[in-house]
């Protein structure tokens, strides 16, 4: 992720369309009401930037399928959930999630997908969703070592795992009709980026002892991005996510203290353990990492 800063929001992006659902409902309906409580999972989602000549409303069934399979049957335990989400498509540059200081409850994601390219939209937006998921999204937002490699890993992790699902989702019932091919190409698309990542952790010796590939390599590590150590440790959180899915809902925890990802990682793990236990979420994710990078 880049987290970028930037002016009030509408300022330097074209007027957003609606995005609408299977039915050609738009979203906006399905807000809920003003006296709920926000949810990721239903927040209103708006398309803005140059989507180019896209099928019409394929952008949006990609980006709502992506949205359920991440976060379908996970608890989203998080105090700070936007009301809603805007999709920005740039033709160049990186995805991130845009930090506008306007004081909006909006969180947005900026992706660079190319023509048509659905697998690379589901990835890139399943990333960034992980970031607002993790309490990523507000001004306050900015990235710092020495966790933020670790945020990174895990919402690799979180867009890694939805795609298995949306694959699987999208061969069972493609929301266009004789699609069901196009299921494979999302699994094929996800295989490779897990085994570039396997091979990597293997030849950095994640694999043969997590504990030591962090003491050894902590330097080059502790950095922000998705670096080659994060990438090699996403694989190992995805693994976590899919042995024990209530894993994911501990992200909705993340970052709820000032100092956020700038702290080092026994404080950070001891601080998201406390969020875990004020918001009733599994602690079972960040206890797993602390096993296994040894952490007193």
């Amino acid at each position: 992720m880049t987290l970028l800063g930037g002016a009030a929001a509408g300022s330097l992006i074209p007027a957003a369309l609606p995005a609408r659902d299977a039915l050609g409902e738009s979203y906006a309906a399905m807000a809920p009401p003003a006296t709920s409580p926000p949810s990721l999972l239903i927040a209103p989602i708006e398309l803005a930037g140059d989507w180019g000549h896209m099928l019409p409303r394929a952008a949006d069934q990609v980006v709502e399928r992506m949205r359920h399979a991440c976060l379908d049957g996970v608890r989203l335990v998080s105090d700070r959930q936007p009301t809603r989400l805007r999709v920005d498509e740039h033709t160049s540059g990186t995805p991130a999630i845009w930090l506008h200081p306007d004081g909006t409850s909006m969180a947005w994601i900026i992706v660079d997908i190319g023509e048509r390219d659905w697998s690379k939209l589901a990835y890139q937006f399943g990333h960034e969703l992980g970031h607002v998921t993790a309490n990523s999204w507000q001004a306050d937002a900015k990235p710092a070592p020495p966790c933020q490699w670790l945020e990174e890993a895990m919402v690799e992790a979180f867009s890694l795992h939805g795609m298995g699902r949306l694959a699987k989702g999208w061969k069972e019932n493609p929301p266009f009709a004789g699609d069901n091919a196009f299921g494979d190409a999302i699994a094929r698309y996800r295989q490779d980026i897990i085994d570039r990542y396997s091979a990597l952790a293997d030849n950095q010796g994640l694999t043969r002892d997590a504990a030591a590939w962090f003491s050894d390599h902590r330097s080059e590590i502790e950095i922000p991005g998705l670096h080659p150590f994060a990438q090699s440790m996403s694989v190992t959180i995805l693994a976590e996510y899919e042995r024990a899915p209530d894993c994911v809902e501990a992200l909705g925890a993340l970052n709820r203290w000032p100092s956020r990802t700038g702290i080092p990682i026994p404080e950070y793990l001891k601080r998201w353990e406390a969020s875990c236990a004020e918001l009733h979420a599994s602690p079972r994710l960040p206890a797993r990492l602390r096993e296994l990078l040894r952490i007193a």
